[in-house]
């Protein structure tokens, strides 16, 4: 055998006969390969275990979307209740209908089956929502219990429901311009239902604190028994006189309290879409107009309050009275000379002009300043307008507004107005809350003499007794007032054949508890042959309302000789 004389190293060395093998690692270096790769394993699973925890604590986005959705709009709101406790508004729970698109299997079949349900959910759009990658969205709030069961019945993937807080109103429109309503969302937007979240709700709603947890309820002034007799005797003054809107105000005179408020047409809380109706507006504070002749009552109160005209003064009333291009006469012209007395009961409008004269411009601003119906009304219910001014306050402005003419302001400044001129001469701030008489003493500004508010109750009862206002006796209750009827105007013109008549009265006259005011749109005489004057329909209505609401308030009767005036001495 050959040899190879080439030198060989030490690591090529073999014995003759014997196979090389190379020398593998060590036993410490395998197994500390092995441990690494035990280590990585071990981490790659703590990885994934710690990932599939923090997965399992955690909501996926859609259900989170739906979740943040149903906080939204389950926030409770507290119940809404009379003075005497009785349910105006309350919390009831509603199903909603929603979708999780990604979760759809398929849109066409699950569209034709909430179609056939919900129709109006058929279109291209609810569509196309069903098909985009959503987490997810409301299709329909507030079903029907029939509705979600058929839906349920379905079983269409990727469709569910939500229950949620809805607002329900147990007397439907009976006090719908005070209570209000809501959105679909259950948050105020109109009325007390605002109102409330503006003064307190909203805050606790957006900080979380109002979700599905019971709250006080929230008691107003109104009496739902006095205002279900002024909104029932409205509607009846309506289809007899034939006019196309109404308002009545009952208001305390001694607290400034809002026992009853109702303008026709109304709507339903429960239906929203009424409120939207323009003629369906709160014409009580949200309107403002030209009241007439009720406001020769503040234009006397004011002549008597200067000093500068008495109860034994006269006014020449026999012939019109000429300003500028304008000539100022009588409806019913009595074309003699009228005591303070006869001008009031008499309602004429020459006499009031001259009174208005006697006692100056600048004394008529600052007094219908004072008694609050030159600037906005400020109270609790949001609703409120702002009155409309005669551009330049005038000697012919003067006068027009001094029988109502001239001026627009809402019923309810109206009405407060009037409680001042006979409960003792005190302006007192209307609410739509509950309001002692000591809470409302702090309130009170003195805007009229208090002898003077006595002579005008005396003027008030006279004028039911002996004047315009007869239709309005209630037997018992000494009730007083004043008629008014006012020209409407159209296309800057007064027209004769339209008119809004109102009665201002307050009883018992002797310590005038109430006042009441009603106010008729365009009433038609109610036959032929008569006229429709305020004397002939919102008296009358006054009296119905008076006759009906005066036991529930706890007025008691006087059946001794309730033709007598209240007595005044001058």
């Amino acid at each position: 055998m050959a040899i190879n004389d080439e030198p060989v190293s030490f690591l090529q060395r073999r014995t003759v006969g014997e196979r090389h093998v190379p020398r593998g690692p060590s036993t410490r270096a395998v197994r500390g390969r092995v441990r690494m790769a035990m280590a990585v394993f071990a981490l790659v699973y703590v990885a994934i275990g710690g990932r599939l925890v923090h997965l399992g604590f955690s909501e996926p986005p859609q259900a989170a979307s739906y979740i943040s959705a149903e906080d939204s709009v389950a926030a409770s709101r507290p119940d809404l209740v009379d003075r005497n406790g009785e349910i105006l508004a309350t919390d009831i729970k509603t199903a909603s209908l929603y979708a999780e698109p990604r979760k759809i299997i398929d849109v066409d079949e699950a569209l034709e089956g909430i179609a056939s349900v919900l129709p109006e959910l058929g279109t291209d759009a609810v569509r196309r929502r069903l098909a985009s990658n959503a987490g997810f969205i409301w299709l329909k709030r507030e079903l029907t219990p029939r509705q979600k069961t058929r839906l349920h019945d379905l079983g269409i993937p990727g469709i569910g429901f939500l229950e949620e807080n809805s607002r329900f109103y147990p007397g439907g429109p009976t006090a719908s311009h005070i209570v209000g309503s809501v959105n679909v969302d259950n948050q105020g937007i109109s009325g007390m239902e605002l109102a409330v979240d503006r003064a307190w709700l909203g805050d606790l709603q957006a900080a979380g604190f109002a979700a599905d947890r019971p709250m006080e309820p929230v008691r107003l002034s109104v009496d739902l028994r006095v205002q279900h007799v002024v909104r029932d005797e409205l509607r009846k003054a309506l289809e007899r006189y034939r006019a196309i809107a109404g308002i009545g105000i009952v208001l305390d005179t001694r607290t400034g309290e809002v026992v009853a408020m109702s303008s026709l047409p109304d709507f339903d809380p429960n239906d929203r879409a009424q409120a939207l109706e323009k003629a369906r507006m709160n014409r009580a504070t949200g309107g403002v107009f030209e009241m007439g002749s009720v406001f020769k009552a503040f234009t006397v109160a004011m002549a008597l309050d200067s000093g500068r005209v008495t109860m034994n003064d006269s006014f020449d009333a026999t012939r019109p009275l000429r300003v500028g291009r304008r000539t100022i006469n009588d409806f019913y012209g009595k074309k003699r000379v009228l005591s303070v007395a006869e001008t009031f009961i008499y309602s004429s409008n020459i006499g009031t002009a001259k009174m208005m004269l006697a006692t100056g411009i600048d004394t008529q601003q600052d007094f219908m300043k004072r008694l609050g119906l030159l600037d906005r009304m400020e109270t609790d219910l949001p609703e409120v307008a702002a009155p409309l001014l005669p551009p330049k306050w005038n000697e012919l402005a003067a006068i027009t507004i001094s029988f109502g003419h001239g001026v627009s302001v809402t019923p309810m400044q109206t009405a407060v107005a009037a409680a001042a001129v006979v409960n003792g001469g005190r302006l007192i701030p209307p609410t739509f809350t509950p309001r002692t008489e000591d809470e409302a003493a702090k309130l009170a500004t003195q805007v009229v003499d208090p002898r003077t508010s006595e002579i005008m109750r005396y003027l008030f009862r006279l004028n039911v007794l002996k004047g315009s206002g007869r239709r309005a006796e209630v037997p018992g209750y000494l009730v007083g007032g004043k008629t008014g009827t006012a020209e409407k105007i159209e296309d800057g013109r007064y027209v004769s054949d339209k008119r809004r008549n109102s009665f201002l009265s307050a009883f018992p006259m002797d310590d005038p508890r109430y006042v009441v005011l009603v106010v008729l749109d365009e009433p038609k005489p109610e036959r032929e042959g008569i006229g429709a004057t305020a004397g002939l329909n919102t008296a009358p209505t006054t009296s119905a309302i008076i006759r009906r609401i005066a036991p529930m308030l706890g007025v008691m009767p006087k059946f001794g000789d309730t033709t007598e005036t209240v007595s005044i001495s001058y």
